[in-house]
């Protein structure tokens, strides 16, 4: 990984000026859902899908013709106390199955003629293990954000943001423990199909994380730093580089949506940007996506990571961009409107 000099300073300072929403495009959204040959709202999301792309791209109609699917994959320390079902080594291994294009994220990315970037996070050091201490220390969290933000690039469409890591959804479950509480018990799933002891001993090592870094968990970035993982703070840093470039956000499952959170904890406007792309069959998404006020895309009871269900999404993104700039209005169409 690229050597970037950063501190949360940096990081602060983006969060005090991140831009609204182009109302002047919205409101010509609006206008122009309100004409077209359909019932008002018959459309359903498809309508609010593509008033939120104008909003979020700035401009008038709204373009879904370049997709960037971004996967970010780190490796986890707290993966040494046996909560994943897989090794570490495979976070690397999937990597390269990526680069070779034999992941289902490459089949997906293909189908909306989008572009698929692997970001690699310094995969032969993995994080610290954060059972006794944090993860990361500012400077290592900081540097990551500001990779991620790199990923984002002038005239994207949409940013598909998923990961890959062995231990993340531990990692991820750990991060909203510490900022929405409740229980351990509340915020861990199977991940990669754990159960039984193992299942009870993922609970165990987040409740032990987070009481471990009890002390510096009053701030969502020493929260990230404490708990999360290299990927997870690229994914925050990418969350606020599209919304510097007015670039709409598609989250993909809990670990991604988790990171997400850590940007809302700091500006609760920070992620509307952002949609979630599906509803993970990982337990705890559920929760996370009611505290953050998003309604998912899809649900289909996929639990894949890797930016998937984000790339998946997108087919939907371009349908709403399909209805709302092809179809004809009223008048276009010499079809009566409701009196």
């Amino acid at each position: 990984m690229t050597e970037i000099a950063a501190d949360f300073s940096e990081i602060r300072g983006l969060i005090g000026h991140l831009p609204g929403p182009d109302r002047n495009a919205y409101a010509e959204a609006q206008a122009r859902q309100q004409s077209l040959t359909k019932p008002r709202g018959s459309l359903g999301r498809l309508e609010e899908i593509a008033c939120w792309l104008a909003a979020w791209q700035g401009r008038h109609p709204p373009r879904c013709e370049r997709p960037r699917v971004a996967v970010f994959a780190g490796n986890h320390g707290v993966a040494a106390q046996g909560v994943s079902a897989y090794p570490p080594s495979v976070t690397a291994q999937m990597v390269q199955n990526f680069l070779a294009g034999g992941a289902a994220v490459n089949q997906l990315t293909q189908l909306i003629d989008g572009d698929l970037r692997v970001y690699e996070m310094d995969l032969e050091h993995p994080t610290d293990d954060f059972t006794t201490g944090p993860a990361m220390d500012e400077a290592r969290c900081a540097r990551a954000m500001a990779y991620g933000m790199m990923a984002v690039e002038p005239a994207l469409d949409v940013m598909c943001l998923g990961e890959m890591g062995i231990a993340n959804t531990t990692s991820a479950s750990a991060i909203c423990l510490a900022l929405f509480g409740g229980e351990a018990s509340d915020w861990v799933g199977p991940g990669t199909g754990v159960v039984g002891e193992t299942l009870a001993r993922k609970v165990a090592v987040v409740k032990q994380g987070v009481e471990a870094n009890r002390a510096v968990l009053g701030d969502p970035l020493h929260v990230l730093r404490a708990l999360g993982g290299e990927e997870l703070a690229a994914i925050a840093g990418a969350i606020l580089a599209a919304r510097l470039a007015r670039t709409p956000v598609l989250l993909d499952g809990f670990a991604c949506t988790a990171a997400a959170a850590v940007i809302h904890a700091l500006d609760h406007h920070g992620i509307d940007h952002c949609m979630v792309s599906h509803l993970s069959a990982e337990p705890a998404h559920a929760r996370l996506c009611e505290k953050l006020g998003k309604r998912p895309l899809l649900n289909l009871d996929m639990r894949l990571g890797e930016a998937s269900g984000a790339a998946l999404a997108v087919n939907i993104l371009k349908a709403a961009v399909a209805c709302h700039t092809g179809m004809a209005t009223f008048a276009e169409a010499g079809v009566s409107d409701k009196n």
